[in-house]
């Protein structure tokens, strides 16, 4: 909805590509971990021709961690990826009515730093993306904090800086994008209040 209003807006102004660029970096400057949702009846991850984690039905979640995240947005993502209701109640016949812990689902967490790529004229930039040596112990922090508000059984990682090759059959398809809400956001801050 806000898109397309954003969008009749710009379209009765004239363009300057230099101008919009400009605005629209400053307008939305990323500061969020980042979660690609979807769900899955299947998804699996491959490390050397070894598979190390898998799931049947429930959620794969691709995370991008922010220089500049911290507990408030983990605990932002794990409270909202457990808590979206993406899955339909087979008892009542409604469909977005029921999360992965009402089903019993598992969640699969995959680590993906390229969620905070950029492209500078076509070679990609992951400046803004949390630096390893900072991500390791924040990502393995996200994941304890998973296993502890569900079943610790039914959540599963890749292996963190790892090549990984993901294996998924999509369900729906569904695909959602989330990104954290903490006070760093200025915008949110404001909305809070």
């Amino acid at each position: 909805m806000y898109a397309i209003s954003a969008l009749s807006s710009f379209s009765a102004r004239p363009t300057n590509p230099t101008r919009l660029a400009t605005c629209s970096r400053k307008a939305h400057p990323i500061r969020a971990m980042r979660a690609v949702v979807q769900r899955v009846a299947s998804a699996s991850v491959e490390v050397e021709g070894r598979i190390v984690s898998e799931i049947g039905p429930g959620l794969l979640v691709l995370v991008g961690l922010h220089e500049s995240d911290s507990d408030a947005d983990a605990d932002y993502i794990c409270r909202k990826v457990l808590n979206m209701r993406l899955f339909p109640n087979e008892n009542t016949g409604r469909g977005w009515d029921q999360n992965v812990m009402q089903r019993n689902y598992e969640v699969l967490l995959v680590s993906q730093f390229t969620l905070y790529g950029f492209l500078k004229g076509n070679k990609p930039d992951f400046h803004v993306a949390m630096q390893p040596q900072t991500a390791k112990p924040f990502y393995a922090s996200l994941v304890e904090r998973f296993q502890k508000s569900y079943n610790p059984d039914a959540i599963k990682d890749g292996i963190f800086g790892a090549m990984m090759k993901v294996s998924l059959i999509n369900d729906g398809p569904v695909t959602m994008q989330l990104d954290s809400q903490s006070p760093k956001n200025s915008n949110d801050a404001v909305e809070e209040s």
